[in-house]
């Protein structure tokens, strides 16, 4: 990362310098909304949370402390949101998006694309993401938010641990049990 860090750029924002946000945004935004969407498997609704997760920092710009790492508050944050979410569903868990209807026609001569965006490639990627999607639904809530902290938001098990308010190696199985259990779900991709 070049530039100033995530804790500068923060403590910048917070001192009241708007264009320091705009770094902070772009260098989170994917990882968070890909945090999200894999928590509740809805485009739609994970643009939401995102969106809440974002306002979330904006308002607490205030209540930041650089006692920990940027992305640990941010992703406490995000937690948080999707914690609310949950409880606020009976069941936990959503269903998954339905896939775009397909004609199954190939594409006509002047629309055939590199071998990697062939619609049988981009229909193999899919059906890959669909199977990964299933097998993180698949997995028992705390795993998965701890697969997901630590694969997306890039966070350590100490950072997971006290997000999640558990200790270290509690954080650590959890870790070992969701792996294990998708390479089961996925062994044969």
């Amino acid at each position: 990362m070049t530039g100033p860090s995530d804790e500068q750029l923060m403590q910048r924002y917070q001192d009241g310098d708007a264009a320091a946000f705009e770094p902070l945004y772009r260098r989170h935004r994917d990882a968070v909304y890909r945090y999200l969407l894999r928590g509740v498997q809805q485009p739609a609704l994970a643009g939401e949370l995102f969106q809440d997760v974002w306002t979330g920092v904006v308002r607490a710009r205030g209540d930041w402390q650089p006692r920990a790492r940027f992305a640990t508050w941010l992703y406490r944050i995000a937690h948080n949101r999707l914690i609310d979410h949950w409880r606020s569903t009976t069941q936990g868990k959503e269903a998954l998006p339905d896939e775009a209807d397909d004609d199954g026609r190939p594409p006509p001569p002047e629309l055939w694309a590199p071998a990697h965006e062939r619609p049988d490639q981009r229909l193999l990627q899919q059906e890959r993401a669909g199977r990964l999607q299933q097998a993180l639904a698949a997995l028992p809530l705390v795993q998965r938010e701890a697969f997901l902290l630590h694969e997306e938001g890039g966070l350590t098990l100490d950072e997971i641990a006290e997000l999640s308010q558990v200790g270290r190696e509690t954080i650590k199985s959890r870790l070992r049990y969701a792996l294990a259990k998708l390479r089961e779900a996925l062994a044969d991709v």
